[in-house]
């Protein structure tokens, strides 16, 4: 599958585990500033456990105009008003959005949708739908049971709410291709196919099985929700964006380099999902490091989930392609 080769695609960081306003620019990466006209930029922007970013494509052409940028959201954040503060200070406008992308149904990632969907509908100030890209499996009622029994029931989208606030909601199980397939410049992966044995999902996930008046809870390890963002830079090559990387950031990109018949990775974003547990995860960093080596990206920018012995663990095997996120960031390629 040949993806579109764009100009440029820069990730503004609207929502992240933290936040740091003394952080320097860099040549990929441009930070919020903490000061203006001798005054501290107030309210600051907050971090929360989840994930959202603002996603910009440069399209190719040969003079600049709003036809040739497109952007999209991928990811919501765990709150109902946590990304819509951030991106209110950093001077968002939700309405020139071309779509929202889900990476999955993840509470962390998906709190914030509808909010965002009501301020959609007011700036534009008509009835006018916007387009949602999901997994159908993003709309399951999930709960996770841990080894020592105990049970939590995680909050779930609810499809017809978000139909009502103006969501045009289109499922799809494999690749979408945007902003149209007749010109691919933006790849959602769809189901991701689990190959390596050091990736394991998320085993303490369960569903709900419903069958006459009972329900019950049976296991759904895969996340088969989970998906990426993979595009094509010009003389660069493939930049991925993952959200928690449920299927495995290795998996994730062996999976975008087959399937856009392209060897080389650029840059690597987003959670990879390896925090020290003491049990699966923490004993994934090491394997998949030694794949990242063997990848050879020129950027790797851990976020979310991806947890800081994680990203210790890069920095000290990687240092000269360790980028560090933080809320506010815009990070180009």
């Amino acid at each position: 599958m040949i993806l579109q080769e764009i100009d440029r695609v820069s990730f503004t960081i609207l929502m992240d585990n933290s936040t740091d306003l003394l952080l320097a620019n860099s040549s990929h990466a441009i930070r919020p500033p903490l000061t203006k006209n001798e005054k501290f930029m107030l309210p600051l922007p907050i971090a929360e456990h989840g994930f959202s970013t603002l996603v910009t494509l440069a399209m190719p052409g040969e003079e600049m105009s709003e036809k040739n940028i497109k952007s999209f959201l991928f990811d919501c954040g765990p709150s109902e008003n946590g990304v819509i503060h951030n991106a209110e200070i950093f001077g968002m406008d939700f309405d020139q959005l071309d779509g929202i992308i889900l990476s999955h149904g993840h509470f962390d990632h998906s709190a914030g949708l509808a909010n965002i969907l009501r301020r959609i509908s007011l700036s534009r100030r008509k009835s006018t739908s916007i387009d949602l890209f999901v997994h159908p499996d993003a709309f399951l009622k999930r709960w996770e049971i841990y080894q020592d029994g105990k049970k939590v029931k995680m909050p779930f989208l609810d499809e017809e709410c978000l139909r009502d606030l103006g969501a045009l909601i289109h499922k799809n199980t494999g690749i979408t291709l945007l902003p149209s397939e007749d010109s691919p410049s933006l790849l959602v992966t769809g189901e991701i196919p689990r190959k390596t044995s050091f990736e394991k999902g998320f085993p303490f996930q369960y569903v709900e099985n419903r069958s006459g008046n009972e329900t019950r809870l049976i296991p759904d390890p895969l996340v088969r929700d989970d998906q990426a963002i993979v595009v094509n830079v010009k003389d660069k090559g493939l930049v991925i964006l993952t959200a928690c990387g449920h299927s495995g950031i290795v998996n994730t990109i062996n999976y975008a380099k087959k399937v856009t018949e392209t060897d080389k990775v650029y840059a690597v974003l987003g959670g990879f999902h390896l925090p020290a547990d003491g049990g699966i995860y923490e004993e994934a960093i090491e394997p998949t490091l030694n794949e990242l080596q063997k990848i050879d990206p020129d950027y790797i920018v851990p976020c979310h989930c991806t947890g800081w012995k994680a990203a210790n663990r890069i920095i000290e095997t990687m240092p000269e392609r360790y980028l560090q996120s933080s809320v506010g960031t815009i990070f180009s390629f």
